[in-house]
C-alpha cells in the first residue's frame, strides 16, 4: 500500500506562493532554539499580538506531533496541529501546520533555519504554499507579530511573559 500523500507533498511549488520572513534576534542560537523547542516558552510568544496560547504540546523529534490553541482577545480559539518532519538542533526545524477548523486541505510546511551571527541569531522562516495573496498577507501579519513577541521574550532572557503593548 502506498503512503498517503499530504497536501504539502502534492504541491509542486510551481505558481504557488511562499511566505519568507527573516529576523535577527539579539540572543544566542541555543536560547532561540530552546524557546522553539520548549512548550512552556513557546506558549508565551506563539501567536499574534494580544493573543494567548493556553495549550502548547510539542514532541520535538522527526515524526513527533505538536498541537497548540491560540485564543484571540475576544475569546475565539484557533486550534492547530502538525508533525515534525526534520529536526537539526540548533540549526533547522521543519514541521507541518494544519488549522483544525479547516482540515487537511489547510496543511502547509513551516521551515525555520537558525544561523549564528556572533551573539545574535539570524532566523529565516518559510511557510507555504499559499493559494492566495490574501491568505499569505494575513499569515505574514500574524507571524510578524508572533516574532515581535518572540524578540520581547528573548529580551527577558527567555523567561516570563512578554510585555503587552498598547
Amino acid at each position: 500500500m502506498a503512503a498517503k500523500e499530504s497536501a504539502v507533498d502534492k504541491a509542486s511549488g510551481a505558481g504557488k506562493r511562499e511566505l519568507v520572513i527573516t529576523r535577527v534576534f539579539d540572543a544566542p542560537r541555543e536560547l532561540v532554539w530552546k524557546a522553539f523547542a520548549d512548550p512552556k516558552a513557546a506558549g508565551q510568544w506563539w501567536g499574534p499580538r494580544n493573543f494567548t496560547t493556553p495549550v502548547v504540546e510539542l514532541d520535538v523529534r522527526p515524526g513527533g506531533k505538536w498541537r497548540a490553541v491560540m485564543r484571540s482577545p475576544e475569546g475565539k480559539e484557533y486550534p492547530q496541529h502538525g508533525v515534525y518532519r526534520e529536526i537539526v538542533p540548533p540549526e533547522r526545524l521543519v514541521f507541518t501546520l494544519i488549522w483544525d477548523d479547516e482540515g487537511p486541505a489547510s496543511e502547509m510546511l513551516c521551515t525555520f533555519t537558525f544561523e549564528e551571527q556572533g551573539k545574535k541569531t539570524k532566523m529565516v522562516f518559510r511557510k507555504g504554499p499559499f493559494t492566495s495573496a490574501e491568505h499569505e498577507k494575513g499569515e505574514k501579519e500574524g507571524w510578524g507579530e508572533a516574532f515581535d513577541r518572540f524578540a520581547e521574550f528573548l529580551e527577558k532572557g527567555g523567561r516570563g511573559a512578554p510585555k503587552a503593548r498598547m
